[in-house]
């Protein structure tokens, strides 16, 4: 008699089933995008604040903060989270009303979602490291 109850797989047979549908690789990099804002959202408050104090701590923040690059790629990684996390929520939103729901269909808005956020995350790349 065979046992119905669940099997644990290994993390490399989850994540080798997973790479093959882009709707579940959309879902997990939504999921970690989001975790990424929640980490980093204090960090660039506490800059946002800091350069809002005075003129004086805006020119610190421009020039000895933003100036280095390692702070600049910080920043690039807060806005490639927050510009995929945007796209994946309004595939979602999309998914809520009833677009895009059937299995190719959410395939092909899988695919299209990450290619805007493609787009949109090399753009800001450029935007902010370069």
């Amino acid at each position: 008699m065979k046992s119905k109850r669940p099997v644990n797989l290994p993390l490399s047979q989850v994540i080798s089933v997973n790479l093959k549908s882009p709707v579940a690789i959309a879902s997990i990099l939504h999921r970690i995008s989001g975790v990424v804002l929640f980490l980093l959202i204090p960090a660039l408050l506490y800059v946002l604040q800091r350069s809002l104090a005075s003129a004086q701590e805006f020119d610190v923040v421009h020039n000895e903060i933003f100036g280095n690059i390692f702070v600049r790629l910080i920043v690039w990684v807060f806005l490639a989270g927050l510009i995929y996390h945007l796209f994946a929520g309004i595939k979602h939103l999309l998914a809520d009303v009833g677009v895009a729901e059937e299995l190719q269909s959410g395939r092909n808005a899988s695919w299209i979602m990450l290619a805007l956020s493609g787009i949109g995350i090399v753009a800001a790349f450029i935007w902010v490291v370069l």
